[in-house]
């Protein structure tokens, strides 16, 4: 069983930055892939970027492309997310998941077995 706990989250004017992490449970971290995934109000959760096992490969959504990169410390259980030129479209929930079986970074929702409870991003116009 893999716990994971995001913080970060917060209040920022658009064009500003903030850096979400995920904290896991688990002596199998290094071993799993990593997403990160938003949803807005009235909206379904969307993928926003996934990374590998070992932090070599990384998937982006096209609208977070350029402005969020993810990145990993396995010694500290830690996943981040950092986001710059961030837009009010980016305001949601944003949520961690692991996912145990192939280590590679995978886009569908459906293939991520752990998650955490989410960090609230507003930002501001």
């Amino acid at each position: 069983q893999v716990q994971l706990v995001e913080s970060g989250g917060g209040l920022v004017q658009a064009g500003g930055s903030l850096r979400l992490s995920c904290a896991a449970s688990g002596r199998t971290f290094s071993s799993y892939a990593m997403g990160w995934f938003r949803q807005a109000p009235g909206k379904d959760r969307e993928f926003v970027g996934a990374i590998s096992w070992s932090g070599r490969s990384t998937l982006y959504a096209d609208s977070v492309k350029g402005r969020f990169t993810i990145s990993r410390d396995n010694a500290k259980n830690t996943v981040y997310l950092q986001m710059n030129s961030l837009k009010c479209e980016d305001t949601g929930v944003y949520y961690c998941a692991a996912d145990e079986d192939t280590g590679i970074p995978r886009t569908s929702d459906v293939e991520y077995d752990y998650w955490g409870q989410g960090t609230q991003v507003a930002v501001s116009s």
